[in-house]
């Protein structure tokens, strides 16, 4: 063997050592960080439970804090859009005192990925007059757009509820 192809063949196997040595590193750093798992339908549309959940406790600030900070809310009895968590928290002072105890009618969920989903459709409110007790039924469509935070929790960052045009 020459000097020459000796060299070559040093050259060609320090190439596959570091080849294979950057492979591995890659593996390793990769090891462990599965990507994230979508959830499920069920998953998504039992967030509505915990919003209707917060809803039960009379508590403004319960129910927003289920909102993104920067999220928007279309409410379904106010012509004001919600931008900021001090809008949403006076939203719901006016709308809690109605005592709304929602129940879905119909429920589509789109998981988009591992941390975005959409659950849609229509959903019935009862509401009690606060001064007369009296109890009235509103019918209204509604979108929950969630995200996946950093901390794991899902935070609702775009609600959009109107109530079902007559007819």
């Amino acid at each position: 063997m020459t000097r020459r192809s000796i060299t070559k063949r040093a050259a060609v196997v320090t190439a596959t050592a570091l080849v294979a040595v950057g492979t591995i590193g890659t593996v390793a750093a990769t090891a462990g960080t599965e990507p994230a798992k979508k959830p499920s339908k069920k998953q998504i549309a039992h967030l509505f439970d915990n919003w209707n959940a917060a809803l039960q406790t009379g508590d403004p600030k319960k129910v927003a804090n289920l909102y993104a900070k920067d999220a928007v809310l279309l409410p379904t009895v106010s012509n004001k859009i919600r931008t900021n968590h001090a809008q949403i928290v006076d939203y719901f002072e006016h709308f809690l005192q109605n005592k709304p105890v929602g129940k879905k009618v119909t429920t589509i969920v789109n998981v988009l990925d591992s941390n975005s989903a959409i659950d849609t459709g229509v959903y019935k409110f009862t509401l009690t007059d606060p001064k007369t007790g009296d109890k009235r039924v509103v019918e209204a469509r509604y979108t929950y757009e969630y995200e996946k935070q950093k901390n794991g929790q899902w935070k609702i960052v775009n609600h959009h509820s109107s109530a079902m045009p007559e007819g």
